[in-house]
């Protein structure tokens, strides 16, 4: 199979019978089960004995945190998207950078928490499982609900309405307006911070790599964006890309490297020959160039957004999915390693942080 997602359905018998690429929903599947299983019942060939399946060790670190999403930094604070304890954690840097004091954990309102972004005393979260973005406000504690109202967007009119959201994977602030990255339906919406005014910034919603203006753009699932020098930044998974955009709802979206759905590996080097897999976290280091977390390829990767070259920095990690740079280093979310790093830019040394 060559797209993500792809389900495959096999009979009782063992036999390939049906196979769909892309989204789709338990209720696109009903008719076609329910069908399958009374023919396998009419031919007796229906086990219904059940599987007895062993509970797989807790995939918890040492330091507690379950599949890591993002982390962010703004000075010596930092926050984590502990993504599979479905809580948000804020803590201080110690003066090396390598110890973190947690001052607030906050988890009953989250479900599987990914993007986050300081604002002053405000940290906002991208909540994507409840397709929503929440606001912390860090001197209260207080959670508030600042976009979505907690389910999937599904219906034309929610869309026409903007009243709902769809898998937000991660938020950037740029000049008092947040730009979202809607990873379920293929786009990138802002929100005015103000009005808290929503609307689609760019892509049209279909699912492809094509630069064109804002409107116009198709995009592949955004996971990671962020903003320097007046561009939006965002790392398109589905198509191995990253891309860039102006702010301007007028102004369009080009591709940086990535060249289709399909197309993806592990190759440093300038424009279209390089190769990446399934991106998800990007960031501005302070030298302007852009620090990508190559997600499937296990990697950091350096990429200069106007010579569009690439190259591997770290190797070795474990589906990384989100980076944050600080003047002396960078924060990792290193995510199936259940762990978040610092790595040293002069160096390269990595360092896995404590929690206390």
């Amino acid at each position: 199979m060559s797209a993500w997602p792809t389900l495959v359905v096999v009979d009782p018998a063992g036999y390939v019978v049906g196979a769909h690429a892309g989204e789709f929903t338990a209720e696109m599947l009903g008719s076609y089960l329910r069908s399958m299983i009374s023919a396998a019942e009419s031919k007796g060939i229906l086990d219904r004995t059940p599987w007895r399946l062993t509970p797989d060790p807790s995939s918890k670190s040492a330091s507690g945190l379950r599949y890591p999403g993002k982390v962010a930094i703004d000075g010596s604070r930092i926050a984590i998207s502990d993504s599979g304890n479905s809580r948000v954690i804020v803590g201080n840097l110690s003066p090396d950078g390598k110890t973190i004091t947690v001052t607030k954990e906050i988890g009953a309102v989250f479900d599987y928490p990914q993007g986050l972004c300081f604002q002053q005393n405000v940290l906002y979260v991208a909540d994507a499982r409840n397709h929503s973005i929440h606001a912390i406000d860090l001197t209260s504690g207080e959670v508030s609900r600042v976009a979505g109202n907690g389910r999937q967007l599904r219906t034309r009119a929610e869309m026409e309405q903007l009243s709902a959201l769809s898998s937000p994977w991660d938020i950037v602030i740029h000049k008092e307006t947040m730009y979202i990255a809607m990873a379920g339906i293929h786009q990138v919406w802002s929100m005015d911070l103000a009005s808290r005014s929503l609307r689609v910034h760019a892509g049209t919603g279909g699912e492809d790599i094509r630069d064109d203006r804002n409107s116009e753009a198709l995009l592949a699932q955004p996971m990671g964006i962020t903003a320097a020098d007046d561009v939006i930044y965002f790392a398109d998974a589905e198509s191995s890309a990253i891309r860039a955009s102006d702010p301007r709802p007028e102004g369009s979206t080009r591709t940086i490297i990535g060249t289709g759905l399909f197309d993806f590996g592990d190759v440093d080097g300038t424009g279209d020959d390089v190769r990446m897999q399934h991106q998800q976290g990007i960031a501005v280091a302070p030298d302007g160039n852009l620090l990508v977390a190559d997600s499937y390829n296990d990697s950091l990767k350096w990429l200069d957004p106007v010579t569009r070259s690439a190259k591997t920095w770290i190797k070795g990690l474990n589906e990384p999915s989100g980076v944050a740079c600080a003047p002396e280093g960078a924060y990792v979310a290193d995510t199936n390693a259940h762990r978040i790093l610092k790595v040293n830019y002069a160096s390269g040394d990595v360092t896995e942080l404590r929690l206390q």
